[in-house]
């Protein structure tokens, strides 16, 4: 059970979710507690996934207030499974998810101790 963070704040959920029932929302490919992945596209344990994605982070005006939500499409292992889906605020792990304004945030790898690796992350400012 892990995640990849997008500016601290946003979670595609990356899990073991290979034959392996759990909450939809919180499956491999999920933006966590938000969005059902299209499919399940994951691969048998001990076979590398791959994730690729594209972010567009939220704007927020003077104010604070959301001007453009963000939106995120995902490939998992080469299958879309998000189609540039509007994210509705920060990965919350209880209540409601909401905005918090921000310009610019980093990539956060999350795990819970179970054994997981990350590698050839690549990242593209457009």
């Amino acid at each position: 059970n892990s995640g990849i963070f997008l500016q601290e704040r946003y979670e595609l959920q990356v899990l073991d979710s290979y034959e392996s029932p759990t909450y939809p929302n919180g499956q491999a490919g999920s933006i966590y507690k938000q969005h059902v992945p299209l499919l399940n596209a994951t691969r048998p344990p001990g076979e590398w996934l791959s994730f690729d994605f594209i972010f567009v982070a939220p704007k927020f005006g003077g104010n604070g207030r959301v001007v453009s939500p963000g939106r995120i499409t995902v490939l998992h292992n080469g299958v879309l499974i998000q189609n540039n889906v509007e994210i509705w605020g920060n990965t919350e792990y209880i209540g409601l998810p909401r905005y918090t304004p921000l310009e610019k945030g980093a990539i956060q790898l999350q795990d819970h101790g179970n054994p997981v690796s990350y590698r050839n992350i690549w990242v593209l400012e457009l």
